[in-house]
């Protein structure tokens, strides 16, 4: 199923989430500068070398861990040059779910959180396949961490995904919603399964353990970045239907927040 959208917009604007989206958009490109220069034939060399420069190498991690720790940051903000799909799913994800957690958390949390849930998935697929010289690269860990948060943090928000069974657009439409528990739950079980399935010689290449280490990551961590922090209300999935079904909110603020465990900073970050 793939999301589209969630009912829960944030309180105040999301600057670390934008730029994190900004940074991935501009190395891409940068990255397709590059290969452009090089022309048709030099395509393929050109990329090759760029992965090996600044995405992760299990191997030359292990064994040079301080010439390639940088690389466990770098690898975070490149991805597949060969087209935008990967790119995409990951902005898309982190376009729907990020803003609702640097929200949360506030600004400078956020941006620690996302990376060492980023740097906590690269050790994870490092930890599986130690001697692999395959680089890695995406900003999948990073955003498993972010899907963790928020499924702990709203579980029953409702996300608008497209309906993946065309025979039951006749009945259901092209959109529903559902619990965000149920699409978080779902990514992480493919994950597990598919990363479960590499280890036996079936993978396809894909870094799932490292999305299962960001994953994982993000569930332990989101409690102890949300510490001092204060809940808030939001729209809560309570049955199947279509978006354009649901009822009205009630009158006043349809998203209040519960009153503050202590006086409220003043600091913009959210610190």
């Amino acid at each position: 199923m793939l999301p589209l959208r969630d009912r829960l917009p944030a309180r105040r604007p999301p600057y670390v989430n934008w730029l994190i989206i900004i940074a991935n958009i501009c190395v891409f490109v940068w990255t397709q500068a590059l290969l452009s220069v090089a022309g048709p034939r030099g395509n393929e060399a050109r990329a090759y070398d760029l992965l090996m420069e600044y995405g992760l190498v299990p191997a030359r991690l292990v064994h040079e861990p301080l010439a390639a720790l940088p690389t466990m940051f770098s690898s975070m903000f490149m991805h597949d040059p060969s087209g935008w799909a990967h790119l995409g799913g990951n902005m898309l994800y982190l376009w729907i779910f990020g803003d609702n957690v640097e929200d949360a958390m506030g600004s400078r949390r956020y941006a620690l959180f996302y990376v060492l849930c980023g740097m906590a998935a690269a050790l994870a697929q490092v930890v599986v396949n130690p001697s692999s010289v395959v680089p890695m690269v995406g900003a999948s860990g990073a955003i498993s961490g972010v899907l963790a948060a928020y499924g702990s943090l709203y579980p029953r928000s409702p996300i608008t995904v497209l309906n993946p069974i065309v025979p039951l657009w006749l009945f259901f439409g092209l959109f529903f919603e559902l619990p965000a528990w149920v699409i978080i739950l779902e990514y992480f079980v493919l994950n597990l399964f598919s990363g479960l399935g590499s280890l036996g010689g079936t993978g396809s290449g894909v870094a799932f353990f490292a999305h299962l280490g960001g994953f994982v990551a993000g569930a332990l961590l989101v409690r102890l970045f949300m510490r001092d922090k204060t809940g808030r209300d939001h729209d809560r999935w309570s049955q199947f239907r279509p978006p354009a079904q649901r009822p009205k909110s009630p009158s006043g603020p349809p998203y209040g927040a519960p009153p503050p465990r202590r006086p409220p900073s003043r600091d913009p970050w959210g610190w």
